[in-house]
């Protein structure tokens, strides 16, 4: 039996898939998501849509999935070992853009729903998700607009929401390897169940419908700025430590497998090329070099309270 809240889950989850590929559709201008339904022996299926060679998107994709078996992966159980060899349901929606345009930030979303089962036994459900940027080219501005946004999904329901999903969205997409955050950050959850089920689909409602406005905005100032040959080999280049994340780090990425999910929608994350320098070093004081200093965990919005774009144009940018 599962959660008797799964299908008003699966109704908003669809429904955002609508709205996130629609507005990301009216942004590129050029290029339509196209549509593939899958379906997994185990039990369930997905919907992804992905577009390429757009007018600013080189590769987007917008995926929904709902899976369920007799056993939870053990991805899924590493830090839950007591719920190992429960049945399960997982349902989600996850996105992500990878621009052509090397000043406009690659940016990541998921939001997903869990119930585990036992016979006998209450279900256990949890929530999770978040939002994530991460650019090559980063302007103060921007980064400043992104963290105001996520700010605001997460204050009605508590001053202490956003510096809590903040602070573990740094520490989730971080590349130990490399010693550095993926990107600026955003907000990251999991394990959501705390107090009643309401209160927690609310919260995750609110991160999922707020990607739009924090992320269109960037896209739009960004899209038309100039760019060459150089800053196409960089964002190449930082391309791959995205790709290293998701193959290395990335839990969600390795439910999918382990799970038995399509792999061409798992792997709908990847960049459509990428490259690797062996000990590149970026020329001291230039824009390749200062990427740096965005890469590690930052107080955007206490560090530029009050500043306008003027003030911040000369700040790490």
């Amino acid at each position: 039996m599962a959660h008797e809240h799964l299908d008003d889950v699966k109704h908003y989850l669809l429904d955002l898939q609508e709205r996130l590929c629609a507005g990301l559709a009216e942004a590129d201008g050029v290029a339509q998501f196209h549509e593939d339904s899958w379906t997994r022996a185990e039990g369930g299926g997905g919907r992804s849509r992905v577009m390429t060679n757009g007018g600013v998107f080189e590769k987007g994709g917008v995926n929904y999935s709902h899976v369920y078996g007799a056993q939870l992966p053990p991805s899924a159980t590493a830090a839950r070992p007591e719920l190992a060899g429960r049945s399960f349901h997982a349902v989600g929606v996850s996105w992500v853009l990878h621009p052509k345009n090397p000043h406009v930030p690659t940016s990541h979303g998921n939001v997903r729903f869990f119930i585990a089962e036992k016979a006998g036994e209450e279900p256990v459900w949890w929530f999770g998700g978040g939002i994530d940027l991460t650019p090559f080219y980063p302007v103060v501005e921007d980064v400043v607009h992104w963290h105001q946004v996520a700010h605001a999904a997460c204050q009605p329901f508590g001053d202490d929401v956003y510096p809590r999903y903040k602070a573990w969205c740094d520490e989730y997409f971080y590349l130990k390897h490399r010693d550095e955050t993926r990107g600026v950050g955003g907000l990251f959850f999991d394990d959501l169940n705390d107090g009643d089920f309401a209160d927690c689909f609310a919260l995750q409602r609110a991160v999922g419908d707020s990607f739009l406005d924090a992320y269109i905005p960037i896209v739009e100032r960004r899209k038309n700025d100039a760019w060459g040959e150089r800053e196409r080999d960089f964002q190449l280049y930082r391309r791959g430590r995205y790709v290293e994340f998701n193959l290395v780090w990335d839990r969600g990425t390795l439910f999918g497998l382990q799970s038995g999910g399509r792999t061409e929608s798992i792997l709908m994350s990847m960049p459509p090329m990428a490259r690797w320098e062996y000990a590149f070093e970026p020329q001291p004081g230039s824009a390749e070099a200062r990427l740096h200093d965005f890469l590690q965990p930052r107080d955007w919005l206490d560090e530029f309270a009050g500043k306008t774009a003027q003030d911040t144009s000369g700040e790490l940018s």
